[in-house]
């Protein structure tokens, strides 16, 4: 089984944030996943946080997870979830995470519990890592 990491997993391991000790066990025994989108987020929040270029240029490949590219049947597939997704507020990389899951037939794994009721419309297995914490 692979687990497709959202940005706000990501956040949260490196932040030491609640749902992290579930996000550090998946990537060192779990087949983790990460959408270019997705990296380009956790990237782009380290640097609006001052994170010097070097780190942030080393960040990605220290997730341990598979960076895959943002494809042109991912970017259709997200486009195609914005209409079941509206109702949510999810972002274009909320749904990059999610396309990139239904392809690889993977778990989404994120921090954002807005993404629960997706699961069985979708046909997909969504993992919130803070369930045990709020």
């Amino acid at each position: 089984m692979s687990f497709v990491l959202d940005a706000s997993a990501c956040l949260a391991w490196i932040f030491n944030e609640p749902g992290q000790a579930r996000v550090h066990q998946l990537l060192h025994e779990e087949d983790c996943l990460i959408s270019s989108v997705n990296a380009a987020e956790v990237v782009t929040r380290l640097a609006q946080l001052g994170q010097p270029e070097a780190v942030l240029r080393q960040v990605i490949g220290q997730l341990q997870a598979r960076c895959l590219p943002f494809d042109a049947a991912q970017a259709t597939e997200a486009g195609l979830l914005r209409q079941s997704t509206r109702h949510l507020g999810l972002s274009l990389g909320d749904r990059a995470c999610l396309a990139l899951a239904l392809r690889e037939n993977a778990v989404a794994v994120t921090a954002d519990r807005a993404w629960l009721p997706l699961a069985a419309p979708l046909g997909l297995s969504i993992e919130y890592i803070r369930a045990d914490s709020h």
